[in-house]
């Protein structure tokens, strides 16, 4: 290849530094947004190649990233910055059993949560579907099918929507020690 990375198109650029990133397996690996300008086939193949990288050569990997739900299944921990504060630090799991959304009609729905912190309400007519912080333990969910209910799984990125956006913020916003934590003056979003 004889073109300077200068001239190089937006995704092969990123490719460069992701071949950059794997080949250099230095003790923690940095990836800012590797996938710009890649298309869905090769933004796949990277998520492959670097999966298969970390496991013959593990190390510490941090992807910056606004696609969550595409990244959900290879991060063990979340990481979210907003206005120089840590909004969540937080293993990946964890944070996943943080919140249920539970469907069917509204009566039904309002009275099986009520008490609960809604995150997010969705309706249809007469259904809706409502997010809720905290899980539901085995007794909540048999409550939930005798009522005729259902339960759906919250995505790793609507949870970090849900958990960030608007008001409210601020009463969400743990470090994994359950308190608010300042980064130092500078670091950004």
């Amino acid at each position: 290849m004889n073109t300077r990375i200068k001239k190089l198109s937006r995704g092969q650029h990123s490719a460069v530094g992701i071949i950059i990133g794997l080949a250099s397996r230095a003790e923690i690996t940095f990836f800012d947004e590797p996938y710009l300008g890649l298309d869905a086939v090769a933004r796949q193949i990277f998520y492959d190649r670097l999966l298969a990288d970390y496991a013959d050569h593990p190390r510490t990997v941090v992807i910056s990233s606004h696609l969550i739900d595409e990244i959900a299944d290879l991060i063990e921990q979340v990481l979210v910055l907003d206005d120089a504060k840590v909004v969540i630090d937080e293993a990946a799991d964890d944070l996943r059993n943080r919140a249920v959304t539970v469907v069917g009609p509204e009566t039904a729905v309002d009275a099986f949560l009520a008490g609960r912190d809604e995150l997010h309400r969705e309706r249809l007519g007469h259904i809706v579907s409502v997010t809720v912080l905290g899980g539901l333990d085995s007794d909540e969910r048999d409550a939930v099918v005798r009522a005729g209910l259902s339960t759906v799984p919250v995505s790793l990125q609507d949870l970090i929507v849900r958990l960030t956006q608007g008001s409210g913020p601020a009463d969400l916003a743990t470090t994994a020690s359950g308190s608010p934590a300042d980064l130092p003056t500078g670091a950004q979003r």
